[in-house]
């Protein structure tokens, strides 16, 4: 049953490729198919080959109840695939194919028109390793009420300039440990703490939330004037892909109908582990399913660790 949130996804629909089949991907895909079974109304705004990749994708997304009227087809360019590799040490190592269709993804006005009434419009920076599809980024950006930015920066694909144009852009930005670091190498600013790194980034953008996932160690949230530290679940884990997508998505979800911070933070923290004790990012689930799941395996609240500015 379909909730009153409303969010635009912008970016990479693709296949990740492994040794024992395929699986639908991409970070942006992800999120929304997660925002879909938590009950939002998604619009996944990117593009497909007219191939057969193309053509299983778009019908894969279709029976998982998420509109693909936002998917373009490119009769050019192939549908997105990464292959995975893994070496003598059974470590993954993914090739991200470049020129296929969703790094041309074009402004069309219907998707104009779905950011300006939606909720939130989430992105990253993937898709705009190519000028087309950041383009047409930045133009749904100027129309969205709120812009929320999930780093997920894959060297090569990523460019400063544009990284730092968008941090001053954003409403909510979302970071891992990794990545927290790399965007103070790119301001030149040498790594003090956790802190201090985040304040020094809100106060460089003007940005007003901050997200900044931690995997074991949990999560931490910043506001103009609070920051929340949040502990993860202890879960036995299968498979991490996928994870950060679905913390986003569930604070998100929480966020837009404006929840308490303790609701936002417990509920997402939570679908981040459940996630994980599942394979696959995008793994079959029910409402039922996840708050069974919750019960059983509670936050510890004395862990909570809450500092005014």
């Amino acid at each position: 049953m379909k909730n009153q949130i409303n969010v635009v996804c912008f970016g990479e629909v693709l296949w990740d490729i492994f040794p024992q089949g395929k699986r639908a991907g991409g970070a942006p895909f992800n999120v929304a198919y997660n925002l879909s079974r938590l009950g939002a109304e998604v619009r996944m705004v990117s593009c497909v080959g007219i191939d057969s990749l193309g053509d299983t994708l778009l019908s894969q997304i279709n029976s998982w109840d998420i509109t693909t009227n936002g998917i373009q087809k490119d009769d050019i360019h192939p549908t997105g695939t990464v292959i995975a590799h893994f070496d003598e040490h059974n470590e993954a190592h993914y090739d991200i194919v470049e020129n296929v269709a969703w790094d041309y993804i074009n402004t069309k006005e219907a998707d104009l028109k779905a950011v300006k009434e939606a909720g939130a419009l989430v992105f990253g920076t993937l898709a705009m390793r190519n000028k087309t599809s950041r383009d047409t980024i930045f133009q749904l950006m100027e129309e969205a009420r709120f812009n929320v930015f999930d780093i997920n920066l894959r060297p090569p694909f990523y460019d400063v300039k544009t990284i730092k144009e968008i941090l001053h852009k954003v409403q909510l930005a979302k970071f891992n440990k990794a990545e927290l670091r790399l965007v103070l190498d790119f301001l030149g600013k040498t790594y003090v703490d956790e802190d201090d790194s985040i304040r020094f980034i809100q106060d460089q953008f003007d940005l007003p939330e901050i997200i900044v996932s931690k995997g074991s160690k949990g999560a931490i949230y910043y506001n103009a004037d609070t920051h929340y530290q949040y502990p993860a679940v202890k879960i036995e884990i299968k498979d991490t892909v996928g994870s950060e997508d679905s913390f986003l998505v569930c604070f998100l979800v929480k966020r837009l109908i404006n929840a308490p911070t303790d609701e936002i933070m417990t509920q997402a923290t939570s679908l981040g582990a459940f996630i994980t004790s599942k394979e696959g990012a995008c793994p079959p689930y029910t409402l039922e399913e996840f708050e069974k799941f919750k019960a059983e395996h509670p936050i510890a609240k004395e862990q909570i660790i809450t500092n005014k500015r």
